[in-house]
């Protein structure tokens, strides 16, 4: 069967707590963790609400595509658990496909605690759990050829493996959205990777992460590696042919074909960013393949995927649908 996209990596089922006791801190000595939400140790944190809902990469930008009207298949791994029934009834109600999604035995099914503080953002605990133990057979690589599209999200367990496989095929168009394994294995292991990849998307923390990780720049100043347009020009350096750098709240920049592109956030009133990175990626790669490559179309698409993600609860409510476009 061929599909306009499939998307590989983590799917999870997701309990998000909101609280207003945390304490967010300016970290002005690391430059990779310039935030810090704390809370006073041993203490009891009250929750102010809580709510289930569903997450992973794979599963969220999977989810928005097919809402938008794409044939989209989804390849992760669950356990045979409820939970893992749960997720793939989720991906079902939503018209993903899920022919590919690999039923691991004796684990269970992934699962991520969201914590979300001050102003809404959050912070995950993620449990990889079955997802450690994707693994791509030769049968998934004859039917990812012939998909239109490729959407790669974070990955665990021999990621490097699934990579090499992945990479492997000539010509095709990848999006990839590295996980935090990736970006701590750092440029030289991506290296081959980035060369061959279509669209990255990353947040600015993953593209100073990453830059740094080039001995070439490893120390550069401070005001260097905040500069969004030097990131963009070291990343797309790397082989990328369009580089997306998320800034939250600073809006997204973009280069493609040298010219660098600036989208600002459409404001909505927000409730929570959980998911808010993939319903971005997500529509700004189905605005490449809908707009044929027209950078500013796509930008506005994703920021309105995102602006009506964030305003509501959970990483796959409010996702626009065909209709809305």
């Amino acid at each position: 069967m061929k599909y306009n996209f499939i998307t590989i990596g983590g799917v999870t089922e997701d309990i998000t707590f909101y609280t207003d006791e945390g304490v967010l801190i300016d970290n002005k000595k690391d430059l990779t963790r310039q935030k810090l939400l704390a809370f006073e140790y041993g203490a009891k944190v009250k929750i102010d609400k809580s709510f289930s809902g569903f997450g992973g990469g794979a599963a969220n930008v999977a989810v928005s595509l097919a809402n938008l009207g794409f044939k989209t298949a989804c390849l992760a791994a669950i356990s045979e658990d409820i939970r893992g029934q749960r997720i793939l009834a989720n991906l079902k109600k939503y018209k993903v496909e899920i022919a590919l999604m690999q039923k691991i035995k004796n684990i269970e099914t992934g699962f991520s605690f969201l914590l979300v503080g001050p102003a809404n953002e959050h912070i995950v605990f993620s449990n990889r759990a079955a997802n450690d133990k994707l693994l791509i057979t030769n049968y998934e690589l004859e039917i990812i050829k012939a998909a239109d599209w490729i959407f790669i999200t974070s990955l665990s367990g021999d990621w490097q493996s699934n990579l090499d496989k992945i990479f492997s095929i000539e010509n095709k168009k990848i999006a990839w959205n590295p996980g935090h394994r990736q970006i701590l294995a750092g440029l030289e292991k991506l290296r081959k990777y980035l060369n061959k990849t279509t669209c990255l998307i990353v947040n600015k923390d993953e593209a100073i992460e990453l830059v740094m990780s080039d001995k070439k720049y490893k120390t550069k100043s401070r005001v260097f590696l905040n500069n969004v347009k030097n990131l963009l020009l070291v990343l797309a350096s790397y082989g990328a042919r369009i580089v997306v750098i998320t800034g939250g709240r600073e809006g997204t920049n973009v280069i493609f074909e040298n010219k660098i592109y600036y989208q600002p956030i459409i404001k909505e009133k927000q409730r929570d960013t959980t998911g808010v990175g993939d319903a971005f990626g997500s529509a700004f790669v189905a605005g490449l393949k809908l707009y044929n490559l027209d950078i500013k179309k796509s930008l506005i698409l994703a920021s309105e995927n995102a602006s009506s993600v964030v305003s509501t609860p959970g990483a796959q409510n409010g996702l626009l649908n065909k209709k809305d476009i």
